[in-house]
């Protein structure tokens, strides 16, 4: 996402207002903020914005956070340079309610940045068995995903011009390491040998061209032909 910003287009972060929908205990509104953004998160969790202010506090990061859902921003129209979307997605009750919300309070010329999970056999056997059922593997609550719910990138792309957002670019997210090695980590991290930080690690994650499992991406308002940049 930051390299989307500040290299592909080219935005000065400490002039960007941003909205971070779904925030959860706020780790990456922190990061947002630390790129000198001024952020904003929703979400609907009371405990996890708790959490999330508590956090900043420590940091001494000025984060606004509000409970809110995506479906319901509580800002007016063209509130936000920029607004982004972290592992929500695929989680929302009513997804194009939520994309029509965040095209209503991005301004003209505004970001849109997402990532979300590909609902294919593949992430099936990655996110719902080994990393949610399998009991030796599982690092996520039993019934955190519903593989149903995940997004194609041609739905979320038709979805997204529906909404009156133009598409950018995609890329896929997935871990470099091979899936010997994910499947060797993750036992480690279950049975406490390792921290979820340095399984992460382990893994590697990072940007690819497969999209079969997870992807992010970023759209854009488009501004007055006048304003366009």
């Amino acid at each position: 996402m930051r390299r989307v910003l500040t290299e592909e287009l080219r935005l000065t972060p400490t002039d960007l207002r941003v909205l971070d929908v779904g925030c959860g205990g706020g780790l990456l509104a922190e990061e947002f903020a630390r790129l000198g953004c001024a952020v904003t998160g929703v979400d609907p969790s009371e405990e996890s914005l708790a959490a999330a202010r508590e956090h900043a506090a420590t940091l001494g990061l000025a984060i606004e956070y509000q409970r809110a859902r995506g479906e319901a921003l509580p800002f007016a129209a063209d509130s936000f340079n920029v607004v982004y979307c972290c592992d929500v997605l695929e989680h929302v009750d009513d997804l194009r309610q939520v994309l029509s919300e965040t095209a209503r309070v991005l301004e003209p010329g505004g970001v849109y940045l997402y990532d979300t999970i590909n609902r294919t056999p593949r992430s099936w056997l990655l996110v719902i068995k080994l990393l949610q059922e399998w009991r030796w593997t599982a690092l996520t609550p039993p019934r955190l995903h519903d593989w149903n719910m995940f997004i194609k990138p041609e739905e979320l792309r038709r979805l997204l011009e529906r909404e009156g957002l133009t598409p950018g670019g995609l890329t896929g997210l997935k871990p470099r390491a091979n899936l010997f090695r994910v499947v060797r980590t993750l036992r480690r991290r279950k049975r406490g040998l390792i921290s979820y930080a340095e399984a992460a690690r382990q893994m590697r994650p990072g940007e690819s061209p497969d999209t079969s499992v997870a992807y992010m991406g970023y759209a854009r308002k488009p501004a007055p032909a006048g304003q366009r940049s």
